[in-house]
């Protein structure tokens, strides 16, 4: 079944006080695969707000309840951390019942302005970050702990280039999609990276300023 219609039915079985619900996600898209889960937003004023996740209809599904006040909420924080995983949502969801008005055309307004650029205490903790995992990393003599000090730095290495560059940030398989649509090239380099991710490192470190640990406080 078309998952557009098998959203809408359990929107309407399940929530009939939504004032509005939104089909979002890879299901959507490009990205779809055998496992996509239906992810439906829906706003109820009736509901103090949840997030849940089920089986349903044969579908996998994850329902994200909010109120108005919910919402702003989340939304605010996520811009904040950079990682604006709503706005995603509401920027290229279809509706499924009700009138979300103009906030799916305000996130994707947000999503295309960028975070803004680093306060000069930002560029500075990310340099110290950089700084003390790369030296964490070259003086790590346990084999289990020198794994993970890589994994964590390789996955700091994209989050420092997308910072930097003023983009959007994003988890798991978003910070792929975000590296991607900013520099193909790089992304390719980051992903070859993954067990040495020190030189990778080490050249951020240097556009963005070079290594801070002496003298840096917050």
């Amino acid at each position: 079944m078309d998952p557009v219609d098998v959203a809408r039915e359990l929107v309407r079985d399940r929530f009939p006080d939504a004032e509005w619900a939104m089909l979002t996600g890879s299901v959507l898209g490009p990205h779809r695969t055998a496992g996509s889960d239906l992810d439906i937003v829906v706003l109820d004023e009736t509901d103090p707000g949840h997030r849940e996740s089920l089986t349903l209809s044969g579908w996998p599904v994850e329902f994200f309840v909010h109120t108005r006040e919910r919402l702003a909420g989340f939304m605010a924080s996520e811009r904040s951390q950079r990682k604006p995983s709503t706005h995603r949502m509401l920027a290229h969801g279809v509706v499924l019942v009700g009138d979300p008005g103009d906030l799916p055309a305000h996130c994707a307004e947000v999503l295309a302005a960028g975070p803004g650029p680093l306060t000069t205490a930002e560029r500075d903790w990310l340099r110290y970050a950089l700084t003390d995992g790369l030296d964490d990393l070259r003086h790590a003599t346990d084999p289990g702990e020198r794994t993970v000090i890589a994994a964590s730095l390789w996955t700091g290495a994209a989050e420092a280039r997308l910072t930097l560059a003023g983009r959007w940030l994003g988890s798991g398989k978003w910070l792929l999609r975000e590296l991607r649509d900013h520099d193909p090239a790089f992304a390719d380099r980051w992903l070859a990276s993954r067990d040495d991710p020190a030189p990778l490192v080490t050249e951020i470190l240097r556009s963005a300023g070079g290594p801070l640990f002496d003298g840096y406080r917050a």
